[in-house]
């Protein structure tokens, strides 16, 4: 399903990119280099973080996985700080801690917990945070030419259909494929192939909005914020697959989303007093609206040149 997916994507990426451009100025070219060492590595953690997330549900359930998954914004600012995207502070550490305590207590006391299960989600979230670090330079570093995210979602989502392909060759029980009862007759492979394909489309529009959103303004912000979604996939797993919820997973969830909420206030904070970028570098009143720009070594990339 996910090899469907992320083929739909990229026929659909190719497409509207071929109709964008007719007519446009020629875009940057982008060097074998780049190309291996930037869109690669960002192709294979956005696979990874689909697969292993969906495999980690053979193992766990929705709710469980879906709140070790809100750990993501952890990994995601310790690959920032990494990349110089966020400039350390004592205030975003201590945002790190609340949501790294809403964690373990969504993970204490789990009574269906299961060692691969909770391996493979920790590891998607892990992926997580690299490849939308790794997605924010590339769309908001002019050398690469991918700001279009159109652009950039026809770049990686070939290489994500057949890394998944291979892995589901290689991992999957094709030989009791008849056998599934969503493809065991012709109705059936009609509906489920219309129901992947409904899916990828949506996919296609969720992915396109949030490298939307990332080039807009970070993979920081568009991350810690998408936490709310973890929480509406919760409640739709709780009340629709009757997943258990108990008090313990409430108060860790809550802890979360407090940790959310005090990052966007911090990020509100900083835009309102024109004191900071998104990157962490000093700015006036006055160009608090202009575009981010990436800390790259000693020199400074901005978007608008």
């Amino acid at each position: 399903m996910n090899t469907f997916h992320f083929g739909l994507q990229a026929v659909l990426s190719k497409a509207i990119g071929f109709f964008q451009h007719r007519g446009a100025e020629a875009s940057v070219p982008m060097s074998w280099g780049d190309y291996l060492t930037k869109v690669v590595p960002t192709a294979v953690g956005t696979a990874l973080d689909v697969d292993l997330s969906n495999a980690s549900l053979v193992f766990i359930s929705v709710t469980f996985a879906t709140m070790c998954k809100s750990a993501s914004p952890i990994f995601l600012l310790l690959f920032a700080f990494a990349f110089r995207l966020e400039s350390p502070s004592t205030k975003l550490l201590g945002i790190i801690l609340v949501i790294s305590v809403g964690v373990l207590l969504t993970v204490a006391k789990e009574t269906e917990f299961d060692f691969w299960g909770f391996v493979f989600v920790m590891l998607a979230a892990v992926m997580s945070g690299f490849r939308w670090s790794m997605t924010q330079i590339l769309l908001q570093k002019d050398a690469y030419g991918l700001k279009n995210p159109i652009t950039l979602m026809s770049y990686v989502s070939p290489l994500m259909a057949v890394m998944t392909a291979i892995l589901s060759l290689a991992m999957d029980p094709w030989h009791e494929f008849h056998k599934n009862v969503y493809f065991d007759s012709t109705w059936h492979i009609m509906r489920s192939c219309l129901l992947m394909l409904i899916g990828g489309s949506l996919a296609f529009f969720m992915v396109l909005t949030e490298y939307i959103l990332v080039s807009a303004t970070s993979a920081v912000t568009v991350t810690i914020a998408g936490v709310v979604k973890e929480a509406v996939t919760i409640v739709v797993a709780v009340f629709y697959l009757h997943d258990e919820f108990t008090l313990l997973k409430g108060v860790g969830l809550l802890t979360i989303m407090l940790g959310v909420s005090l990052f966007n206030w911090y990020k509100y904070q900083k835009f309102k007093k024109g004191q900071t970028n998104e990157y962490g570098e000093l700015m006036s009143p006055s160009t608090v609206t202009a575009k981010y720009v990436i800390l790259d070594g000693i020199d400074f990339q901005d978007d608008d040149t």
